[in-house]
């Protein structure tokens, strides 16, 4: 076994390296879900900068030093405070705001978003299941983004006003209606935050023999 340690140290070493780096520095995550479509979509591969917010001790969510302050409108992926479950969402309520959502219109410390629609389309959910999707440009507070809403299917489109907790954040899909997010997993802890998403590295079509998508290549996300 010394042998063997003392022969393959260097490629040991490159592995401890590697590790610190996926789990202190950087990570890329496969998207298997249409939660955040149109923005993001299934088959993505997503850059995520785990030294955004914090520099945590690897494999833990303890936190050494604050590097800086999750924003609205980051798309960032977490740990559920459900179960734990990694997703990504985009954060849409800070520390102390006040949201309320009245038949998809999402409100913010009282300001209403404007929606300006980009387009119809029909959106696939499951092989053999099809549904009509509106895609509209989501207007809030300086910064936008593409959001999606389908039609016929069962979502929470409206939620009485709700502060945010000091310390937590209110995470959205893009895909409204299609999303298990705050609505269902309450606002998440700081410490569960685990990076900010940043661009698409690369993606391949699921439903298509994993046919690469080059134009998403290196996208940056918005």
């Amino acid at each position: 076994m010394t042998n063997w340690l003392r022969e393959n140290r260097a490629f040991l070493v490159f592995l401890l390296c590697f590790g610190f780096f996926r789990t202190a520095v950087a990570d890329w995550n496969p998207v298997p879900t249409g939660s955040m479509r149109p923005t993001i979509v299934e088959g993505d591969v997503v850059l995520v900068n785990r030294l955004a917010y914090d520099l945590k001790l690897p494999l833990t969510d303890v936190s050494l030093a604050r590097l800086g302050e999750p924003q609205r409108g980051d798309i960032v992926t977490f740990s559920s405070p459900a179960n734990g479950t990694r997703l990504i969402k985009r954060i849409v309520g800070l520390p102390g705001d006040v949201l309320e959502m009245r038949n998809e219109v999402l409100i913010v410390n009282g300001q209403a978003a404007r929606y300006d629609e980009i387009g119809l389309l029909r959106e696939w959910l499951a092989p053999g299941v099809v549904v009509p999707a509106t895609r509209a440009r989501e207007t809030l507070a300086g910064s936008g983004r593409q959001v999606q809403f389908l039609d016929g299917v069962q979502a929470r489109r409206s939620f009485a006003p709700t502060t945010v907790p000091a310390g937590h954040f209110f995470m959205l899909g893009d895909n409204r209606d299609n999303s298990e997010d705050s609505r269902f997993i309450g606002a998440v802890p700081r410490h569960r935050l685990i990076g900010r998403a940043e661009r698409v590295l690369v993606s391949a079509d699921t439903t298509d023999g994993w046919r690469p998508r080059f134009g998403r290549t290196l996208s940056v996300l918005e």
